[in-house]
C-alpha cells in the first residue's frame, strides 16, 4: 500500500517524515537541512477537483478555495462546499478558475482570476466577487488578458502596499512577453478597481516582464518573489524589482547580459513550479524559508536563503503526487494542495486534497 492510499485509510492526523535533499544545476551547489523530528501531516480537505487559488477569510479565518473548473469552495467551517459556481468559466486545458485573494482591507470582497470565452476567444480576466451575496460577480476589474490551453499564469494577490498583484502567462505566444504594451508574460500592479498602481514604471498595469509562465508570487518584507515554469528547463525563483526584465524569450535562467535580472534560483530538470509561499511559522527548522508547490517534480520545496544565496533546499512529502498552491494561514501553518486531477497526474480516490503541516 503506498503512503497516498494510507492517508486515505487513517485520515488527518497522521505524523510524517519528509524526504531529503535534491540538488539540481543551477541551484547554487546546495546542502541538505537538517530535518529534525517528524512533523505532523494533516489532511484538511479532500475529493476537490483541481484547486488552485487559496486564501483564508480575514474576519472568520476559513480557507476558500477555487477549483479551475469554476467553483468557489469554502474548504474549512462548519458549512464547507462549492458557495458559488462561475458558469462562464472556460476551464480547458490550464486555463479555467485560478487564482484567488480576500481584499484584506474590506472581508466583503474577493478577486478570481478567471479564463473565459470572450470576443476574441479564450482570454483571461480579474473579477471582482461579492462575498455577501454568495460570491456572485460585482463587476469586471481587469480584462483582456491573453489566454489559451497553456500558460496563463493566473497567480493573484494583495500586496502590503495594498495593491493587487496578478501574474500572467505569455499565452503560447513568446513575443508578447517583452512587449510593454501585453498584458502577457507580466506580473501586473493594479488598484482594486484595475487602474495601473500608483509608481508602477511604465504608466500602465505592467510591474516586470519576461515571464514565460508564472504562478507563485509571494511578498517577505518589502520585497516580492514568483516563481515560473521554464521551458523543460531553468525553473526560476526570481525577486521582482519595478520594470525589471527577467529575459523569456530571448534566455531562460541566468544571462550574460546587463538587460536581464537573473533569478535568484533555478531548476534543471523542470520541477513546475505551482506555488510559493514564505514560512514564519512554530516549526523552527523551516523558519524564514520559502516553499514551492511541483507539479512536474511531484514534492515540496524547501529553499532557504542566506541574503541573496541558497543555503538549502529540501524534497518533502514526494508521494502525493503533483503539488500546487502553498500557503501560510492564520495560525501560521503550511497548508499546501494537490493537483492530481488536472489531467496530468495520477489521482486517488480521495483527491485533490488540502494539507496542513505542524510541528511534532
Amino acid at each position: 500500500m503506498n503512503r497516498r492510499r494510507l492517508l486515505a485509510t487513517v485520515g488527518a492526523g497522521l505524523a510524517s517524515g519528509v524526504a531529503g535533499c535534491l540538488n539540481l544545476p543551477g541551484d547554487g551547489g546546495t546542502t541538505t537541512i537538517d530535518e529534525g523530528a517528524p512533523l505532523r501531516l494533516e489532511r484538511v480537505r479532500m475529493r476537490l477537483e483541481t484547486p488552485w487559488g487559496a486564501s483564508f477569510h480575514p474576519e472568520t479565518g476559513n480557507l476558500y478555495v477555487t477549483e479551475r473548473p469554476g467553483r468557489v469552495v469554502r474548504a474549512t467551517g462548519d458549512d464547507r462546499g462549492a458557495v458559488r459556481t462561475l458558469q462562464d468559466t472556460a476551464a480547458f486545458g490550464e486555463g479555467g478558475l485560478l487564482g484567488f485573494a480576500f481584499d484584506p482591507a474590506d472581508p466583503r470582497d474577493a478577486y478570481v482570476y478567471q479564463t473565459y470565452n470572450g470576443a476574441n476567444g479564450l482570454t483571461n480576466r480579474v473579477l471582482r466577487l461579492d462575498v455577501e451575496r454568495e460570491f456572485a460577480v460585482d463587476r469586471v476589474v481587469l480584462d483582456g488578458i491573453p489566454a489559451n490551453t497553456v500558460h496563463n499564469g493566473g497567480r493573484i494577490a494583495f500586496g502590503p502596499d495594498g495593491a493587487l498583484w496578478v501574474t500572467t502567462g505569455d499565452a503560447g505566444q513568446p513575443t508578447t512577453a517583452q512587449s510593454r504594451d501585453s498584458l502577457a508574460g507580466k506580473v501586473l500592479r493594479v488598484t482594486r478597481d484595475g487602474e495601473p498602481a500608483s509608481g508602477n514604471p511604465f504608466d500602465n498595469p505592467v510591474y516586470s516582464l519576461g515571464h514565460r509562465n508564472p504562478q507563485g508570487l509571494t511578498f517577505v518584507g518589502g520585497s516580492v518573489y514568483a516563481v515560473e515554469h521554464g521551458p523543460d528547463e531553468a525553473d526560476e525563483l526570481n525577486r521582482l524589482e519595478a520594470g525589471g526584465n527577467y529575459g523569456w524569450p530571448a534566455v531562460t535562467g541566468k544571462s550574460s547580459s546587463d538587460e536581464y535580472v537573473d533569478p535568484l534560483v533555478t531548476w534543471t530538470p523542470s520541477i513546475g513550479p505551482g506555488g510559493l509561499a514564505y514560512y514564519t511559522g512554530p516549526i523552527e527548522r523551516w523558519q524564514n524559508s520559502f516553499f514551492v508547490g511541483a507539479l512536474t517534480g511531484t514534492h515540496l520545496r524547501q529553499v532557504t536563503f542566506d541574503a541573496d544565496d541558497v543555503v538549502g533546499q529540501n524534497t518533502l512529502y514526494g508521494d502525493l503526487g503533483r503539488l500546487r498552491t502553498t500557503v501560510t494561514g492564520p495560525d501560521d501553518h503550511l497548508y499546501f494542495t494537490t493537483s492530481n486531477q488536472d489531467g496530468r497526474g495520477d489521482p486517488d480516490p480521495t483527491d485533490d486534497e488540502i494539507y496542513r503541516v505542524r510541528p511534532p
